[in-house]
């Protein structure tokens, strides 16, 4: 598997993909289920940024988490399978970040911030279906920090997914549709939809990230440096 692209796959509908049982079974082989390198976005975006307290929701087996970690980062991997969140752990372990990193098993679409805050909150290619991902976006972001930052990435609709099926095609997005989501202190620094190319049962793909940075504002009385 050449791609870290969560949560879209031919033959099942995202109300099957979305639900903890398919990813708990699917976890449960013994062969990794994405390459473990990092998602481009993350990679193009966070490197511009102080490292602090980090949250990514959707982490899979870990491979942002690492890399996140690697860079100085203290990070919480977020995950629906305890299956994904025990080999994600292992990943950590075994590149010598575990010190660098904590588990949390939670579904997204019922996320609570609860009083926690990281300085950047992170989730790529988690696709709800029916619209579900503005209510995740406006979710996640009660969990960044002032002056924090947010980043979601996601396929936005494009016609080389011709594998996938209607409803999975319709739960895809465009980065616009989530601003509305955003808490009246932030503020959209991205809002667009990147080109990349994606290998996928070896044939190379032309598609789009749809990618929103936003950042909260400092609280008042803050300075930043």
């Amino acid at each position: 598997m050449t791609e870290h692209d969560h949560r879209h796959e031919a033959g099942a509908e995202p109300t099957e993909m979305f639900e903890p049982e398919s990813w708990e079974e699917r976890y449960s082989g013994g062969q990794n289920v994405w390459s473990g390198k990092p998602n481009a976005q993350l990679v193009a975006e966070a490197s511009k940024l102080s490292p602090g307290t980090a949250l990514d929701v959707g982490c899979g087996e870990g491979g942002d988490v690492i890399w996140l970690a690697r860079q100085g980062w203290h990070v919480t991997g977020a995950d629906f399978s305890a299956n994904g969140l025990a080999r994600a752990a292992r990943h950590a372990e075994e590149a010598g970040v575990a010190d660098r990193t904590e588990w949390w098993q939670v579904d997204a679409r019922e996320f609570a911030a609860d009083g926690r805050s990281y300085d950047l909150v992170t989730t790529h290619f988690l696709h709800p279906p029916d619209g579900g991902m503005t209510d995740v976006a406006r979710r996640l972001a009660h969990a960044v920090g002032p002056g924090g930052h947010l980043l979601v990435v996601g396929h936005a609709p494009s016609g080389v997914f011709t594998q996938l099926t209607k409803s999975h095609r319709d739960a895809m997005f465009l980065a616009e549709e989530l601003v509305p989501a955003l808490p009246a202190d932030f503020e959209p620094i991205v809002v667009e939809q990147r080109p990349r190319t994606m290998v996928r049962d070896g044939v190379t793909l032309d598609v789009h990230d749809a990618t929103l940075l936003a950042r909260r504002r400092p609280s008042q009385g803050t300075f930043e440096q």
